[in-house]
């Protein structure tokens, strides 16, 4: 019987058939070098290239290999909630992604400063080279804006899912099932001792993105509604400002009609005020929508994945779940 897993590391894959030979190559000297006994979840998410034929070879080659293939794509979020619920290790999961922008070098100086003091060790970038300078703004932006709404979740700027967790600190972020899922943020609401560990992001190294801006900005509103209701608190006070403002606007007139009298010119105004109040009504609309159809989401109770497939070599440990 094998011995059993200290250290899960698990890999969420969306077509990156270029990259993973070369990914699990790297991963398997640094993990080798650590001393620890180990095993890699590779999580499929749907991919439409060769990501999964390749997966398979590395676990038939590989007895530390794990391949969980999902019925269809679920999106990283979700991927990564799957390869967590099946990491075996018993003292700590790594998560990083497979696009070597995560160098799987800087794991074994997450192993260095971990300790039994400190259940998250979190890699915060130090530059993010090989990024427009868009991209690098907007996610500037993001990670402060995250700072002032988190309602008291300090989620650290720069930073994305690569990180080394303690079994307590995952067992306990698995009991968090809500389908609208931040990781990042849910990483951080755990709590529990965290460390910071700077390291240089590399370009990507093969394929393209699954991100685009429009997914980015679909993130950047799932991570805002999912730890903070300071949007609708938004249009509340918006909503009386705007009141307020007519108001005046209305005693202004009726003074007016009064000092000077009625006269029909003003349509321009008119409208323009009209046309304002509209789109503040349709704006405080969509905001009251986001948070509603997130409540329609999570009341259906819907499982949050199928997996198509599990394979894998080792024993699962009893007292893990």
């Amino acid at each position: 019987m094998l011995a059993s897993i200290e250290i899960s590391v698990v890999v969420p894959c969306y077509n990156e058939s270029c990259v993973l030979k070369e990914f699990h190559t790297r991963l398997g000297i640094v993990m080798e070098s650590i001393g620890h006994t180990w095993e890699v979840v590779y999580v499929n998410d749907g991919s439409s290239d060769q990501t999964l034929a390749i997966l398979y070879d590395l676990q038939k080659q590989d007895k530390k290999v794990a391949v969980i293939n999902l019925s269809r794509n679920f999106g990283k979020e979700i991927a990564l909630t799957a390869g967590l619920d099946h990491a075996r290790g018993t003292n700590g999961v790594i998560v990083i992604d497979a696009d070597l922008q995560d160098p799987p070098e800087v794991i074994q100086s997450m192993v260095s400063v971990w300790s039994h003091d400190i259940d998250m060790v979190y890699a915060r970038r130090r530059m993010r080279d090989g990024e427009s300078i868009l991209k690098k703004i907007t996610s500037w932006m993001f990670y402060r804006v995250m700072a002032k709404l988190g309602n008291r979740i300090v989620i650290p700027p720069d930073t994305g899912d690569f990180r080394l967790m303690s079994r307590r600190l995952l067992n306990d972020l698995l009991q968090m099932r809500e389908r609208h899922r931040f990781m990042k943020g849910l990483f951080c609401w755990v709590g529990y001792p965290s460390k910071e560990l700077l390291y240089e992001r590399a370009p990507r190294s093969g394929g393209k993105t699954s991100f685009n801006y429009w997914s980015l900005w679909n993130l950047a509103l799932e991570g805002i509604t999912s730890f903070s209701v300071f949007p609708l608190q938004l249009v509340t006070y918006f909503g009386f400002a705007v009141s307020f403002v007519s108001a005046c606007y209305g005693i202004w007139i009726i003074m007016n009609t009064i000092i000077i009298g009625s006269h029909v010119k003003g349509y321009a105004s008119l409208m323009s005020v009209i046309l304002f109040l509209g789109g503040v009504q349709l704006i405080s609309l969509g905001v009251i929508g986001e948070y509603i159809g997130r409540i329609f989401n999570e009341t259906k109770n819907r499982p949050l994945y199928f997996v198509e497939s599990y394979r894998n070599y080792a024993p699962k440990p009893e007292n893990n779940k």
